[in-house]
């Protein structure tokens, strides 16, 4: 075990990653019916953008993630519950816990915590009335 390091201990770990979300069999079908295949080695630099950005305060990403899930809810009819954001988290900490410790490896997994509350209330938020009610 060693500690996230650089941006190259971020892109093995994004890479390992979205590996596992691309095969669970909730997530799986969503991020593959979003990103077209010859659109993954580019999603997969700015998500390590992303992380390099949150981890070490490197203003490398550009983009607006809470736009794209509100987009990808809207394309599902309104279907992403909290369960996909636990899904994501648990796979989050494992690939975590299977390449890295210490003390970024640990602001990764809090960072991502709150990005999962926080993007799910954002999409909640941006429902429409008639889809809360249920």
């Amino acid at each position: 075990m060693k500690p996230i390091e650089n941006r190259k201990d971020i892109n093995v770990l994004v890479n390992a990653f979205y590996a596992k979300i691309r095969k669970d069999e909730v997530l799986g079908p969503i991020f593959n019916g979003h990103i077209e295949e010859e659109r993954w080695p580019e999603h997969l630099e700015k998500l390590t953008d992303f992380w390099e950005t949150n981890l070490f305060g490197i203003a490398k990403f550009k983009g607006n993630p809470t736009l794209k899930h509100i987009n990808v809810d809207k394309n599902l009819n309104h279907t992403v519950e909290q369960k996909h954001f636990g899904i994501w988290l648990q796979l989050w900490f494992e690939t975590i816990d299977e390449l890295y410790n210490g003390e970024l490896a640990d602001k990764a997994k809090e960072s991502a915590r709150r990005m999962a509350h926080f993007q799910f209330m954002a999409i909640w938020n941006k429902r429409p009335e008639a889809v809360k009610e249920g």
